[in-house]
């Protein structure tokens, strides 16, 4: 028989070897480091110029950076500063390199979201992030899921759960519930008002007194940040209850969204939630907060099935939520909740399997133009990368036959484009987000 002891012997062991894992991943210094992009990269894959053209105005202009020259003299390597101290400085044919962005408008949000776990949400918001960040975009993401998968990928694990959503969803409630109160002393009243109290577990820790930045973190890469998520998280749910049931009136369900409101407007260009496997209060709040809707499934039957139950209560949980319009506060965002654009993406995808073929037309029957033209392909690639926390992006072509690594690459370029595509198509809908203190 095992008890709770027991199983806490197991985590034990299993965290030392955790620890031998992250060793043979990361440095020396057990942090994970971005690698260089050679000029090959640099020219084709990421500026989407000529070589020639790159090495020509290179030499022309020495203030630029020059990278790190190969023994062989063969090739240059490139650090991400680099590249975006290039990409601000360059042009070519008189166009800026810099990435389309609306101006005076805040950072546009997506949640990558599905019920089913193993559907590829971590996944596609690593390589999403990682994709932005090298066509020269800033982006912050959010890790709601306990299993902090999108979080130890970034390099993050020593993680505390205060800092994670559950402590901004806390530090929220703090917030509203003195604001409530202090609504309450100074209504025109004969009969005092009851005061809500806080529990102990938050009015003891002092998370009312953290500022915006306490819970963003930097990651490896140089424009990407992250709300990381932690193990310990996992008890949002339960402590999430139990706060409502303290505080009836508190509009749980805004929180992230009135954190993010606090965020300068041009501070970042993205914002990415990757969503936990059920709809429970941290999945409603990256739901709300965001403006785009990106499903990911697996092209099976069962996938799609679990797709459409996740559509079916999603919508009637949000429709839940339309009753407190007018009531409660929600942020900026007004009720019932209007997403910008939602999108369905098949992952794990074979072109060849007649099966996945099958389910690709199925899904394009049901859901039209909502289905991405562009499915993530399953590669060895992808699957080496994988085991190591990496995305393909981070992973280095000389570690695999390049035409192996083009064809992992190529797919989710393919499905990034179409993304961003579909992101600045709706970019110019939302309003801009005045700086708050913090």
């Amino acid at each position: 028989m095992f008890t709770h002891e027991d199983l806490k012997q197991l985590q034990t062991q299993s965290l030392k070897m955790q620890g031998a894992i992250r060793r043979q991943t990361y440095s020396p210094s057990s942090e994970k480091s971005l690698r260089r992009f050679s000029s090959w990269e640099v020219a084709e894959l990421i500026l989407k110029v000529n070589q020639s053209t790159l090495r020509g105005r290179m030499a022309a202009d020495p203030s630029l950076p020059q990278g790190q020259v190969e023994t062989d003299g063969r090739q240059r390597w490139y650090t991400l500063e680099e590249v975006n101290e290039i990409r601000r400085k360059l042009k070519v044919n008189r166009k800026s390199m810099m990435p389309p962005r609306p101006a005076g408008k805040r950072a546009i949000r997506a949640a990558i979201a599905n019920f089913k776990g193993g559907a590829g949400k971590s996944t596609v918001a690593l390589h999403f992030a990682h994709a932005a960040a090298l066509d020269g975009y800033r982006v912050l993401c959010v890790d709601f899921d306990p299993q902090a998968t999108l979080s130890h990928s970034m390099g993050l694990t020593d993680v505390t759960e205060e800092y994670t959503v559950w402590g901004i969803m806390a530090r929220d409630l703090a917030h509203e519930t003195d604001r409530m109160n202090s609504q309450s002393r100074g209504a025109e009243s004969g009969a005092a008002l009851p005061q809500r109290r806080l529990p102990a577990s938050i009015a003891e820790m002092g998370l009312q007194d953290l500022r915006v930045n306490d819970f963003i973190r930097p990651t490896n890469w140089p424009t990407i940040d992250l709300v990381p998520s932690c193990a310990n998280a996992a008890f949002v749910e339960f402590a999430s209850a139990q706060y409502r049931h303290m505080n009836p009136e508190w509009s749980f369900f805004a929180a992230v969204s009135r954190f993010l409101d606090q965020l300068p407007a041009d501070a970042y260009d993205m914002v990415i939630f990757d969503c936990p496997p059920a709809i429970g209060y941290q999945s409603m709040n990256a739901v709300f907060a965001a403006d785009v809707l990106y499903i990911p499934s697996g092209p099976g039957y069962w996938e799609y099935d679990s797709t459409t139950s996740f559509i079916g209560q999603l919508s009637e949980a949000l429709d839940d939520l339309t009753g407190f319009a007018g009531l409660v506060p929600a942020g900026t965002l007004p009720l019932p909740k209007v997403f910008q654009d939602v999108r369905f993406l098949l992952t794990r995808f074979e072109p060849n399997n007649d099966l996945h073929g099958a389910m690709q037309q199925a899904f394009g029957k049901v859901f039209g133009e909502r289905l991405a033209k562009h499915p993530i392909e399953l590669t060895r690639a992808v699957e080496q990368s994988g085991r190591f926390l990496n995305s393909i992006y981070e992973t280095d072509y000389r570690d695999m036959t390049r035409e192996t690594w083009r064809r992992a690459r190529s797919s989710f370029d393919q499905a990034y484009e179409e993304f961003k595509g579909n992101l600045i198509g709706v970019w110019d809908n939302l309003d801009a987000n005045p700086e708050a203190e913090q």
